[in-house]
């Protein structure tokens, strides 16, 4: 069946292939060097069999897309993506997907229009060194990467939305410090100044970032509170109160501060998640003997509240887990500081 004039064309190539039928399309005109009129021709994709290819050009041409970008490699594409994505947003989320894209080399040369499921992913399931956080941020980049393509009209279709994540997510095995534990750090807090920074991070649920990321023209040690203006969700935005205990290690990190962060490495700079976790707190817990995951301070926090009898609403603010308040929670409650406070100093 001829296709009427303009609509593109359908046809199959030599070999053996898995894809035989290229679907492609006239994006334009040139002129060559004899003055002839010469069409230029973009390809829509490559597919199984002829209806596919027809059924792909035609929803081309009802609802058309960049076909000259569709050409690009993930890499080129990638570069466009992270110039929007990386101006905004937080510095540790910035770092996940930059990660994440180093394990995307085997496909940094491929275009994206011959970007596959089965591409995609075979490049997950190969991942080198495999955890369940590195293969899901790597899906979630690929994901971010594809909602790019169609929001520019790049391309039609999410080819990474249904990828299957093949290992097993530990997250749910939280172990917090017990209160022999938290004793144990107390009774070794002039060992290191570091144990200090669990403590910080026991005594106001904090999650790493959010401590890292403090500047210190948002705390206010007269008032023992500080704001927290960046982090992984919405509801992480909040005031938390600084606890008695640990108000004087607050103190020491701001006074040795170098720069415009409240907590920083031992010559007063910023630190970056990899410094801290590879450089501080890893060799530290083992020096200690202990074995718990920086996220586990925060969970220590939470379950330390909880046990001692603290208001839920009270602790939902301090931790920054609004989302899951009542709608009175969220929209009536208004909590003094001196009350979050007074939670935060319950713990032991």
């Amino acid at each position: 069946m001829k296709l009427p004039n303009g609509y593109g064309t359908v046809y199959k190539l030599s070999g053996n292939r898995r894809n035989p039928f290229v679907a492609r399309k006239t994006t334009g005109w040139e002129t060559d060097k004899n003055g002839r009129k010469k069409q230029i021709m973009s390809t829509i994709g490559y597919f199984p069999d002829r209806n596919k290819a027809l059924q792909a050009l035609a929803e081309y041409n009802s609802s058309p897309y960049d076909l000259t970008m569709s050409q690009a490699t993930f890499a080129q594409v990638y570069e466009l993506w992270s110039k929007e994505a990386y101006s905004t947003g937080s510095r540790s989320k910035a770092n996940n997907y930059k990660s994440a894209y180093k394990r995307c080399e085997p496909i940094y040369n491929k275009k994206m229009i011959d970007l596959r499921p089965p591409i995609l992913q075979q490049l997950l399931d190969n991942i080198p060194n495999p955890t369940y956080d590195k293969v899901t941020r790597t899906k979630k980049l690929l994901n971010q990467i594809y909602k790019f393509c169609i929001q520019k009209d790049y391309l039609r279709t999410n080819f990474a939305e249904n990828l299957e994540i093949k290992i097993k997510s530990n997250r749910d095995e939280k172990t917090p410090f017990s209160s022999d534990e938290i004793k144990f750090l107390w009774d070794n807090v002039g060992q290191n100044d570091y144990v200090k920074s669990i403590l910080m991070l026991i005594y106001s649920g904090l999650r790493i970032n959010e401590l890292l990321d403090l500047k210190i023209e948002d705390v206010r040690l007269d008032q023992q509170i500080f704001y927290v203006r960046k982090s992984k969700t919405d509801s992480g935005i909040r005031i938390v109160p600084i606890a008695d205990k640990v108000l004087p290690f607050w103190k020491e990190f701001i006074s040795k501060s170098k720069c415009e962060y409240a907590f920083t490495t031992v010559n007063g700079a910023h630190f970056t998640y990899t410094n801290f976790h590879k450089k501080y707190w890893t060799p530290l817990l083992e020096k200690l003997g202990l074995n718990h995951t920086i996220h586990e301070t925060r969970h220590t926090c939470i379950t330390q509240l909880i046990q001692n009898g603290a208001d839920m609403t009270i602790v939902k603010h301090i931790v920054g887990h609004k989302s899951v308040m009542n709608l009175t929670e969220r929209v009536y409650t208004h909590i003094e500081n001196q009350k979050l406070i007074d939670t935060i100093n319950i713990i032991p």
